[in-house]
């Protein structure tokens, strides 16, 4: 007898397919919109923990693909999604300069800053001598 498998979860077009290929009886539904939205975020947490767990490219390729289900969910394109990521690149920059925001200066801790950057016994010791 085979061990039943319990999924509760969104999966693939074709997973209960092959599940029948390999001698079981997937019982499926078909889900609302609502549930269908609710569901895509649901598999987005579980594919981004699965990638950053592993790094596996394949990993953040199942990101990507629920990201284009719930992007065509929400009746627009992965072309203009890219359309957003542009402009936003344009307006607010990317990722790739690698800038790591710590924190938000006061008044006193600028001034602080200016006084240092305009002092040469500071810029000596900052450079290493």
């Amino acid at each position: 007898m085979k061990k039943q498998v319990m999924i509760n979860r969104l999966v693939r077009d074709r997973i209960p397919e092959q599940m029948r290929k390999e001698g079981h009886r997937p019982f499926t539904r078909i889900l609302d919109d609502k549930e269908y939205m609710y569901q895509l975020h649901v598999r987005l947490g579980e594919e981004v923990k699965e990638y950053l767990a592993t790094r596996n490219m394949e990993e953040l390729a199942d990101v990507v693909e629920v990201v284009e289900a719930i992007a065509r969910a929400r009746g627009v394109t992965l072309e203009e999604v890219e359309g957003i990521r542009k402009m936003k690149a344009q307006r607010d920059g990317t990722f790739m300069g690698r800038v790591f925001l710590e924190h938000d200066l006061t008044e006193e801790e600028e001034q602080c800053l200016e006084e240092a950057e305009n002092d040469p016994a500071i810029q000596l010791h900052m450079r290493g001598f």
